[in-house]
């Protein structure tokens, strides 16, 4: 699966999809947002991408690279 921007699969509730999704706005990074929260089709998608795991925020990159649950540091390294 690839994508010509990044895209987040993310919830409201969870605090680091709010830190990713800041982290990305701040430096420009545009993006897309998917809520996985009650998308059942979208949180599948995130879950493969995550290789099982049922954690969030999971980020689909340019050219196909997937980050799960980045730091910020990740996010810099992926994407500055």
């Amino acid at each position: 699966m690839t994508t010509d921007t990044v895209v987040l699969y993310s919830a409201g509730w969870c605090g680091d999809c709010r830190r990713a999704k800041s982290w990305l706005t701040t430096n420009a990074i545009p993006f897309t947002e998917i809520d996985v929260e009650n998308d059942p089709e979208s949180r599948a998608i995130a879950m493969a991408l995550a290789e099982g795991r049922r954690t969030i925020p999971v980020l689909l990159l340019p050219g196909g690279g997937v980050l799960v649950e980045p730091t910020n540091a990740e996010l810099a390294t992926a994407l500055g």
